[in-house]
């Protein structure tokens, strides 16, 4: 059972993955949700899609003023370490880090997110490893769900997801199921 780790959700602008314009984050300790982080991103290309501006609600106007990727990133990076790693330097703590696994419903999409805006911004990707709540949701409830979605897994694991499309709504929903079946 997985007791630590980072739960994270993207919502994107745009059909390129690196095109983040909001991230939601949980993080979960000893089988408990220690803290979050949200943040709108700028994002890279910097226009909407109209298709994802109507699943998330996010407009230009919103990301227009907000800080780019590798600035959110920062200050996520200096979130988990004051969670996993306390009392440590940053600068040691950027690959101790990449130790904690994430976890994503559909995670194959939200890596993807993950390593195309650290290309775009000549980040260097440290190897996070991810758990997927979707896949697990397959094994763990097979057809007895109408779907997989994470709205209708949230709920078979007796979580009450609001705001669905919100990165941070969404990453809490995940960690809940992370908590219920992995």
């Amino acid at each position: 059972m997985i007791r630590d780790f980072i739960a994270i959700d993207f919502e994107t602008a745009n059909q390129q993955p690196s095109s983040v314009c909001s991230v939601g984050v949980v993080m979960v300790r000893g089988g408990q949700m220690v803290d979050s982080f949200y943040s709108l991103i700028q994002p890279e290309p910097n226009y909407y899609n109209y298709r994802c501006q109507r699943v998330h609600g996010i407009t230009q106007i919103e990301t227009d003023d907000a800080p780019v990727f590798s600035k959110v990133w920062q200050q996520l990076e200096e979130r988990i370490a004051d969670v996993f790693f306390p009392d440590q330097e940053l600068d040691d703590m950027r690959y101790q880090i990449a130790t904690i696994p994430f976890v994503a419903h559909n995670a194959r999409f939200d890596e993807g997110c993950l390593k195309a805006v650290f290309r775009v911004y000549q980040m260097d990707y440290p190897d996070y490893r991810f758990y997927d709540t979707l896949t697990a949701s397959r094994r763990q409830f097979g057809q007895s769900l109408p779907n997989h979605q994470l709205h209708t897994v949230a709920t078979a694991c007796g979580y009450n997801l609001e705001n669905h499309h919100h990165a941070l709504a969404d990453a809490e929903a995940c960690a809940a199921i992370a908590l219920f079946i992995l």
